[in-house]
């Protein structure tokens, strides 16, 4: 036998009386020697030929290890290009020997907390600034929500993990992570959503390959009931002496107008009408005047006359500004309106003076009187009439033909309204004189420290 015309090599060690039989890799380069344990050298060969036509060493090692060794020391030597690395990558992803993998420089070669605090930056991220650019309606406040969300439950749990490297099963595992707390069901899903609208973002922009946030759902349940107040509860309420007629004359005006609490803080002097208020802004402590949660301006009727009157009365009164652009419910901080939970603490204080436990009262927020409005409206005119005065757009074909009004709905609207607040208004009786709205002026900005506890409950 001539060893050269042979697939492999056949040697001996210094120290050993074996000969060692080295295989040839697709190239031709000889792999790592293997022992024959035979001595004699047409034995060796025998033994070599048997194992290359069987594809195994010893009845252990096979061909495929062979051809692994030999494809693992090509790797190791090849000259991939840039464009390569990622269609192998792809090729063991796809081969389920790859979870997820990231390569070096690629857009989800990021630090995937950092992802998600630039998204959630007012002034750093993309995903934001498109919204701006597009006249879409966003809010600073609710980014910084959004902010906390991410930094509280999203990066601890993912901590140290580069965008490119979350799977589905990761959110999976974080889904299962969240149902554990002790949160409730809005809670819970404005907590998954922080993260999972910024990761869709990343897929709709190219930045991972797939949504991993397909078909994941969030937390379903039945949410607690909104407490409303009746309108016989409601008039015993408004029929007692209020500390401050200022937060009275709010929560009343939320009472028959169904408007946000943001719209009510917002309201200037230009934005009283005749019978009617111009909603064109809400307020927000972040962001100060902003638009609307819908981004449109509506015109709110207000058929009663002392109201109106109140409001003006109390916009004029205002020893900070004025001008039109003055605020009604002004605070003793030039340029601010009344702080929001004011009005809350005096609507609780006031339920127990008519006889409801703490405990029951701080069952009722501010919004509630949104609810009020629509349920007991809804009995009196259409829908559609109802969502042109809350700012309501749910439903689809509301929004196709809102710009369209009838003629008579303004009376059909104030005609309802006098029916199911009239008697409720009537008995409110507010009166300001200056003594009083100037004794009060410097309340309602209430010390934030004594508010902590009443507040925690609302979050």
């Amino acid at each position: 036998m001539v060893s050269h015309k042979l697939p492999f090599s056949l040697s001996k060690r210094k120290k050993s009386r074996f000969y060692y039989v080295r295989f040839k890799n697709s190239e031709g380069k000889y792999l790592s020697a293997v022992s024959t344990q035979e001595s004699d050298y047409d034995k060796a060969v025998s033994v070599a030929l048997k194992w290359y036509a069987s594809g195994q060493i010893n009845g252990k090692q096979k061909t495929q290890e062979i051809k692994e060794k030999s494809f693992l020391q090509n790797l190791r030597h090849a000259d991939i290009s840039d464009s390569e690395a990622p269609k192998i990558l792809e090729l063991l992803k796809q081969r389920g020997i790859l979870r997820s993998y990231v390569q070096s420089g690629s857009k989800n070669d990021v630090d995937f907390a950092e992802f998600l605090k630039t998204y959630w930056s007012w002034d750093k991220s993309e995903y934001i600034q498109e919204k701006l650019r597009t006249e879409k309606s966003i809010g600073k406040a609710h980014c910084r929500t959004c902010l906390h969300y991410v930094q509280d439950f999203w990066i601890p749990f993912f901590n140290g993990k580069l965008l490119g490297e979350i799977t589905r099963q990761d959110l999976k595992d974080f889904l299962s992570f969240i149902q554990k707390m002790g949160k409730s069901i809005s809670a819970k899903n404005q907590i998954w959503l922080a993260g999972a609208q910024a990761l869709r973002w990343a897929y709709n922009n190219e930045m991972i390959d797939r949504d991993i946030t397909a078909g994941l759902t969030g937390f379903s349940g039945k949410k607690p009931q909104r407490q409303i107040l009746t309108p016989e509860l409601a008039k015993a309420v408004f029929a007692v002496d209020w500390n401050d007629r200022r937060f009275k004359l709010a929560n009343l005006l939320a009472m028959c107008t169904g408007l946000r609490i943001g719209e009510i803080r917002a309201l200037r002097k230009c934005d009283l009408g005749e019978s009617c208020l111009y909603i064109r802004h809400s307020w927000s402590d972040i962001e100060g005047l902003k638009c609307t949660k819908n981004g449109e301006n509506r015109t709110v009727l207000l058929p009663f006359t002392g109201l109106s009157e109140k409001l003006l009365e109390l916009a004029e009164a205002n020893p900070f500004d004025k001008s039109m652009e003055a605020f009604v419910f002004f605070a003793s901080i030039p340029g601010k309106p009344i702080e929001s939970r004011c009005f809350l603490c005096a609507l609780h204080s006031a339920l127990e003076k008519v006889g409801m436990s703490k405990t029951e009262a701080k069952k009722y927020c501010f919004h509630a009187w949104r609810h009020f409005y629509a349920s007991y409206m809804r009995e009196k005119v259409s829908e559609k009439l109802l969502q042109s005065q809350t700012g309501h757009k749910t439903l689809a074909m509301l929004e196709h033909y809102s710009d369209h009004k009838i003629s008579g709905d303004d009376e059909k609207i104030q005609t309802a309204q006098r029916e199911v607040f009239g008697e409720i208004i009537e008995n409110s009786k507010i009166e300001f004189s200056p003594k009083l709205l100037y004794q009060n002026v410097k309340t309602d900005f209430m010390d934030k420290s004594d508010l902590y506890e009443h507040s925690r409950q609302f979050r």
